[in-house]
């Protein structure tokens, strides 16, 4: 969440305003570019700064991406959101507000929009992010089969420190409109307004004012009583115990979430994690032990989705990682 906050005030900070567009309001023979991060949440070398963002834009035109005219962000993350804000207020671009991706997800694939299914789609893709100073930084800027691509960007953000700001996948509007999230942006809006408005009343009318927006539900208020982190391959992947018996598996997102064996809730679900002592949203890298936070979730059938979240066959690596049934439980 902070690094979408710094995302945001630099973009509403930078001399270009941006401006947030309906898909309706877009010509659908225009071009869009996703605007995206890739890495390891955890990370402690992750570094990217607004002008990588930028940079990712010039190294598609590099390569013959030469009409863009507008930008979506790859998903609703806690920073992910504001992908695209800063290179949209510095080029003097429009954003759209038609994600990828409704929610956020952990591989570049998922936030595709079922590009991968196109045999002939040619992706291109930047990645650009490192610290200089510790001579991580690189940029770097890909073009061929999607999966092919998407991992290459992946080791970008290994060999970076954890991180790269990454453009992908120039489509045009029409096929953002069909296959991305429409009107995604505006309901993490009213989330968000929801959540602030009951603030001065307490952490658990902040989760369940949210839970009211979504149509979801506060599962349980615990404290967390074991947790194992893995980053490798530029993802974290582990779980979270609750003192209650609750447990909550990760692949960067929330995955899973169980209550002494019993599935509860899966991914694409929303499963997410606040402070229970003042409400904010913490996320898997940021939950430590014996941390007392509030668990809520809600269906996947009432959140905005991708194409990506529609293709089962994106969903095998998930259970390869954290070792549990995930396609069985898709029922949307």
């Amino acid at each position: 969440m902070a690094e979408g906050i710094k995302l945001a005030k630099v973009s509403i900070e930078t001399p270009g305003k941006v401006l947030l567009k309906e898909i309706d309001d877009v010509d659908l023979e225009s071009v869009v570019l996703t605007s995206s991060a890739v890495g390891a949440p955890s990370s402690k070398e992750a570094f990217v700064t607004d002008q990588d963002h930028a940079l990712t834009v010039e190294l598609c035109r590099a390569v013959g991406v030469s009409k863009i005219d507008a930008f979506i962000t790859n998903e609703c993350g806690g920073g992910s959101i504001f992908n695209g804000w800063v290179p949209a207020a510095i080029l003097g671009l429009s954003l759209v507000d038609a994600p990828c991706n409704g929610r956020a997800h952990p591989t570049g694939l998922m936030g595709s929009m079922g590009l991968h299914r196109i045999k002939d789609y040619i992706s291109v893709q930047s990645a650009v992010g490192g610290n200089p100073e510790i001579g991580k930084h690189l940029e770097a800027v890909f073009k061929g089969a999607l999966e092919s691509t998407s991992s290459l960007v992946r080791q970008c953000a290994v060999c970076a420190g954890g991180l790269v700001a990454v453009a992908r996948n120039p489509v045009k509007a029409s096929y953002v409109k069909d296959h991305g999230a429409p009107g995604a942006i505006r309901l993490a809006f009213n989330l968000g307004e929801a959540m602030m408005k009951v603030k001065s009343s307490g952490p658990q009318a902040i989760a369940s004012a949210s839970m009211d927006i979504l149509g979801g539900n506060v599962i349980t208020t615990s404290r967390v009583k074991d947790k194992e982190l893995v980053s490798e391959g530029g993802f974290d992947h582990g779980k979270i115990i609750l003192e209650d018996g609750h447990e909550i598996t990760f692949w960067n997102e929330y995955m899973t979430l169980e209550r002494k064996g019993k599935r509860i809730n899966t991914f694409p679900d929303l499963i997410m994690t606040l402070d229970a002592e003042n409400g904010i949203p913490v996320t898997s890298a940021e939950v430590g032990e014996g941390q007392k936070i509030i668990v809520v979730a809600a269906s996947a059938r009432n959140l905005i989705l991708g194409e990506g979240m529609r293709c089962k066959e994106l969903f095998e690596p998930v259970e390869k990682v954290i070792g549990k049934e995930i396609i069985s439980y898709l029922n949307f």
